[in-house]
């Protein structure tokens, strides 16, 4: 049977625009938002003023406070912040159907147990049939309609290819892989990574210490992705270095701006109560840790973001020992 009805969990700025793409794409789209205010926005004023403002929705997309409103959807969406998608899913589990797809469309890992999120669900929602979302992509971008090109991920090449069809339209080009920890690894890293690019650039480094900083980033996401059994060229492409090359290249990145609100001397406390959306990036980071030390792989970047995060060291103190490292062979 054709994908016609898709359920959104998830009324966060992501969310809303694939929300809304889907609505583009001839969907018929019933959202999740845990705040009251937000479902009234999206009915009443076909807005979402508190995450995604300034942007016009279809008048068909519907949104609703009761979760267990998606479960008759032909797919699910798993649009919530990481850490909350094993508890949504489990709310969720005794509502759906054996098979019924669910899209992992949150980037992280758990910070409580070190597993990537698609373990997570597979673990709660055995009998539903797992793909993962993910690539380069802006949320207002693609909630205005601008071209954006992701990767779909699913074990199963009938169930890939069918979400592919009926999530893409003209305007967000979707490709097809069953590679699903590789197109997941990718946006659950680039958001550390994104962290690092943002202190490089509130400290005035430079474009070369950019460019290094990048390069030697993907680095360490293509060692952790391979450790857990993805395909390097899956990290080559949109998931891997295309999202880390836009999450690490505009400050309208969550990640990027708290790194350079951390370079530019304010405190992480700080940086995070003055906002409503959650910077994925805080959490993966002693997540990702915990998984290289698991691996015995070295991610110096990614340790270094975790300890200034911490608070275990400076800005200044971290880039310097991130330069004073020995000289290596690059490969």
């Amino acid at each position: 049977m054709a994908i016609e009805s898709i359920g959104v969990i998830g009324g966060g700025a992501w969310g809303t625009a694939l929300a809304q793409t889907l609505r583009l794409a001839g969907r018929r789209v019933t959202l999740w938002a845990r705040e009251a205010e937000t479902v009234d926005d999206i009915n009443a004023r076909h807005v979402n003023r508190t995450f995604l403002p300034g942007v016009p929705l279809d008048p068909g997309l519907t949104a609703t406070g009761e979760l267990a409103a998606l479960a008759s959807a032909d797919a699910l969406l798993m649009v919530a912040p990481a850490q909350h998608v094993r508890t949504i899913a489990k709310q969720l589990r005794p509502q759906l159907r054996p098979g019924q797809p669910v899209v992992l469309c949150a980037k992280g890992i758990e910070q409580t147990t070190g597993r990537m999120l698609g373990d997570v669900l597979t673990e709660v929602l055995p009998d539903q049939t797992l793909a993962v979302l993910s690539g380069p992509s802006f949320a207002a971008d693609v909630a205005r309609g601008l071209p954006a090109a992701l990767t779909i991920a699913c074990q199963r090449e009938d169930m890939g290819r069918e979400l592919a069809e009926r999530m893409g339209y003209r305007q967000f080009r979707l490709y097809w892989s069953s590679d699903t920890i590789g197109v997941e690894i990718g946006g659950a890293l680039k958001n550390v990574l994104a962290i690092a690019a943002g202190i490089v650039d509130a400290k005035g480094l430079g474009a070369s210490a950019h460019a290094g900083l990048v390069t030697r980033g993907f680095s360490e996401l293509r060692r952790l992705g391979e450790a857990l059994g993805a395909r390097s060229e899956t990290m080559m492409g949109l998931s891997g270095l295309g999202d880390l090359i836009l999450t690490c290249g505009s400050p309208q990145s969550r990640n990027m701006s708290l790194g350079r609100a951390l370079g530019q001397g304010k405190a992480l406390g700080e940086i995070l109560g003055a906002r409503v959306a959650v910077t994925e990036g805080v959490y993966t980071a002693a997540a990702a840790v915990r998984l290289a030390h698991e691996k015995g792989i070295e991610m110096p970047i990614t340790e270094a973001v975790h300890a200034i995060i911490e608070g275990r060291v400076t800005v200044d103190d971290a880039i310097a020992s991130l330069m004073q490292r020995p000289f290596k062979a690059e490969d």
